[in-house]
């Protein structure tokens, strides 16, 4: 991993780290401070691989927190190279890096466990080197109340001054430890006001400032997803390892890329069985599906070398179950013999033919061919999730294709009468189509408004839901919903 990480991830807010043995409530802290449950907790140590990066806010200032993976050894903490490509190894750079680059360093102890050994050589190191020694602060955890403040007094011996009290499991003594931070923080002249959340220079997207556009990477063990993202940050990132489920919980990281926000989300591999997996790997999958849900865009990573499988089918329908929008990643293309494009989407899209709006991007991780192509992709697919059509828009769309084919009934005889179509909503899109009280339209019909709706406006990328209304009124009036702000089309 290269020097200057801090300068790569966010240039704006200062680094908080936090680091310490295994197994002394790092992650339970950062869960704490950053009020989210997005680092894996466990009682057995090695539980956190790749570092958690999140952002908090107090009294009016703002710092990145990132939890490192508990530190093995304190000659880790020296500038001695790390020579080994085991995810131990992996893992104890990249805390390092972290290390080296904050502005501040939380050494966090267990006051329970009491002053161990462990401590007193990571504490030594802290001290001995000037890349730490004057960005420490030593912070007591797991003490339950101020009563049993005592068993914080052996920490005293290590030198670094009075451990700050804490207890990460219920919040106490975390108020003042923030206080301390934002102070320690102020000290050292690197805070910065956060960037101004209300700019939005692009008119055909509405994307709400305080989220911009969040990509989450799924598939399947070992595809590719975090060497992916590690290929387009341009950084390790990641830890990437042969060996399956080595992501254990999603990672997020921001960035700009033409000025539009981007949060990518790495998440661990979803089994095919994944009644049969068991411990890290379960609550893994399950914090993946949940990232999945809070996002806009799934990149489906799948590794094109191998043949397409049912999980790949399962998990394409649950990205469009829950109206995310969908790029295909296909990567490894560097493994493909006679790389033809059109001939392995047709292949792609044969095998997933109710998510041929989604378009594919084959790309190498490894060697990065194509993989700058991929934000490009991000962007013009949130721009058509957010695309909302006008009523004008719908009606003459509407007048269009009952031209070219006329309503196909269901049941009965009689043909059905489509009395309107408008888009209700965006993001994603979704348009209501009301016909009378006792027709009876063919679910066919729906299938091709849809594709003509493609054809017409685009929509690339993001499923589309259109609900069939049965009303008595003959006529085209409709209580107007409330309606987001008009987008520009340039079709």
């Amino acid at each position: 991993m290269t020097k200057n990480l801090r300068k790569k991830i966010n240039q704006e807010l200062p680094l908080v780290a936090i680091c310490g043995r295994t197994n002394v409530g790092k992650s339970t802290l950062f869960n704490c401070l950053t009020e989210k449950k997005q680092a894996l907790i466990s009682d057995i140590a090695g539980t956190t691989r790749d570092s958690n990066l999140g952002f908090v806010e107090w009294a009016r200032q703002s710092f990145e927190l990132v939890d490192t993976a508990g530190l093995l050894d304190s000659q880790i903490l020296t500038d001695k190279k790390i020579s080994g490509e085991d995810i131990d190894s992996q893992t104890q750079k990249q805390a390092r890096s972290y290390l080296w680059e904050a502005a501040l360093i939380l050494f966090i102890v267990d006051a329970k466990a009491g002053l161990l050994s462990e401590d007193k050589k990571l504490a030594a190191e802290l001290k001995k080197n000037p890349k730490y020694r004057e960005k420490v602060l030593l912070v007591a955890n797991k003490v339950d109340s101020f009563r049993t403040a005592g068993e914080a007094a052996p920490f005293h011996r290590l030198g670094l001054g009075d451990p700050i009290i804490i207890s990460a499991a219920s919040g106490l003594g975390t108020g003042d430890l923030l206080d301390l931070i934002t102070e320690k923080l102020a000290k050292r002249k690197n805070i910065s006001k956060p960037a101004n959340k209300n700019t939005n220079s692009d008119e055909e997207i509405i994307v709400n400032p305080d989220k911009g556009i969040s990509a989450c990477l799924i598939g399947k063990p070992n595809v590719g997803k975090s060497s992916l993202l590690n290929a387009i940050l341009g950084y390790e990132r990641v830890i990437v390892s042969p060996v399956p489920h080595t992501t254990r919980e999603p990672q997020n990281t921001e960035i700009t890329y033409q000025d539009k926000k981007i949060t990518l989300v790495d998440t661990a591999g979803i089994a095919r069985h994944s009644r049969n997996v068991t411990g890290f790997e379960k609550d893994g999958i399950v914090k993946s599906l949940k990232s999945l849900e809070k996002a806009d865009i799934a990149l489906l990573v799948m590794d094109i070398s191998e043949p397409l499988t049912h999980q790949d089918a399962k998990l394409v329908q649950e990205i469009v179950d829950r109206q995310k929008s969908l790029i295909f990643i296909a990567n490894k293309w560097d493994l493909v013999e006679g790389r033809d494009t059109k001939k392995w989407a047709a292949i792609l899209y044969d095998k997933l033919p109710f998510a041929t709006w989604a378009p594919t991007q084959f790309i190498s991780a490894k060697t990065g061919e194509k993989v700058n192509k991929i934000l490009e992709s991000i962007i013009a697919v949130a721009t058509q999730r957010q695309l909302l059509l006008s009523d004008s828009q719908t009606e003459k769309f509407l007048k269009h294709v009952v031209k070219i084919h006329k309503p196909a009934k269901g049941k009965g005889l009689k043909a059905p009468h489509i009395y309107e179509f408008r888009q209700t909503k965006n993001n994603p899109p979704s348009f209501v189509l009301r016909i009378g009280p006792n027709d009876n339209l063919h679910f066919s019909y729906v299938r091709f408004l849809e594709n003509r709706l493609r054809e017409r406006h685009g929509f690339i990328g993001t499923p589309l839901s259109i609900r069939v209304t049965k009303n008595k009124k003959s006529h085209t009036t409709y209580n107007e919903p409330s309606r987001p702000k008009k987008i520009k089309n340039k079709k």
